[in-house]
């Protein structure tokens, strides 16, 4: 089996913010895995947040044994994005080889399109406003918060898409006060569900608070493993490929998530559609989708997912799977 690692850069249409800072580019990693002549691929997005680079991603899969397969996988590297472009790839190779499709080798039902949020960067309010009016035909709304000023921004995006679903993210940007005195305004203005409200490490203060909407973990939840923290805390769990390490702990995590009474949000990291292509295995009547990456780029792979005003649509094989 033959590894072959290359980093690709994909402009953005426009500078994306969140509360930890902004970027103008899309950094992947794509991992191609090639066996008998058959190859299959994988993307990942190291994220710093997680300690991660492209270099150290690199030198993750360059750390894998000559032979392995996708089993193997699971304890030869740990939960993130180095393991997921990794896995991914494996899939995609099996599926090759098999003639069948991903969902298929699963034993899942074929995938359908799936309503997926659109998100708005940190901005000013006036900013905030002028965008979600041009999106507003858009069914669910992500809009970024976490800073001072937040209520503005959101009053303003309600002003401009009255009628748009819409969920907010904090990205690790609140205090335990500070959330306590947005939540009932939140709720007034028709938000569904928050994400990420306190810092991960630091969110213990939620077990004893109200949570008079649906509460998301996203940087509190990797694999399995951080499930059993969860409990009492949240009451959705943001499952992101480059967080679990794969399609393979992302069904996993999904089974035992919906098993402990948790909803199901499938989320991801901006990159191309060959980064989405295998979270829509994934995202199959979630709770919450928000698989818009590729919306976000100046320009998308060949053979990109498709998306219209039924959501997005699972992949043709000549992209992955």
């Amino acid at each position: 089996m033959k590894l072959l690692i290359e980093t690709e850069v994909f402009p953005l249409a426009k500078t994306f913010t969140i509360s930890r800072g902004s970027k103008t580019e899309a950094r992947v990693l794509t991992v191609t895995v090639e066996a008998d002549g058959v190859r299959g691929r994988g993307e990942c997005v190291p994220y710093a947040r997680y300690g991660e680079t492209i270099e150290s991603v690199r030198a993750q899969v360059r750390s894998l044994p000559a032979r392995f397969d996708r089993a193997a996988l699971q304890s030869l590297l740990p939960a993130g994005a180095a393991r997921n472009a990794v896995d991914c790839a494996l899939w995609d190779c099996e599926a090759k080889r098999a003639g069948r499709r991903v969902w298929d080798l699963a034993g899942l039902p074929a995938p359908g399109p799936e309503i997926t949020a659109y998100t708005l960067s940190l901005d000013t309010p006036d900013a905030m406003r002028a965008e979600a009016a041009r999106q507003a035909s858009r069914p669910l709304l992500k809009i970024k918060l976490g800073g001072d000023g937040d209520m503005a921004r959101l009053e303003a995006v309600r002003d401009g898409a009255p009628a748009a679903r819409i969920i907010v993210d904090a990205n690790e940007g609140w205090t335990p006060e500070s959330y306590a005195a947005l939540a009932p305004a939140l709720l007034k203005l028709g938000v569904e569900m928050v994400e990420q409200p306190l810092p991960a490490g630091d969110d213990a203060a939620l077990a004893g608070m109200a949570r008079p909407l649906p509460v998301c973990a996203d940087e509190s939840c990797h694999d399995r493993a951080s499930l059993a923290g969860l409990a009492g805390k949240y009451d959705v769990v943001n499952i992101k490929l480059d967080k679990t390490g794969g399609l393979t702990e992302a069904l996993a995590l999904r089974a035992e998530a919906e098993a402990l009474g948790f909803g199901i949000m499938v989320g991801c990291m901006v990159g191309s559609s060959l980064a989405m292509a295998p979270a829509v295995v994934v995202a199959q009547g979630a709770a919450f989708v928000d698989l818009d990456g590729p919306l976000l780029l100046a320009a998308d792979r060949p053979h990109g997912l498709h998306y219209d005003a039924g959501g997005v649509y699972p992949p043709e094989p000549e992209l992955w799977g």
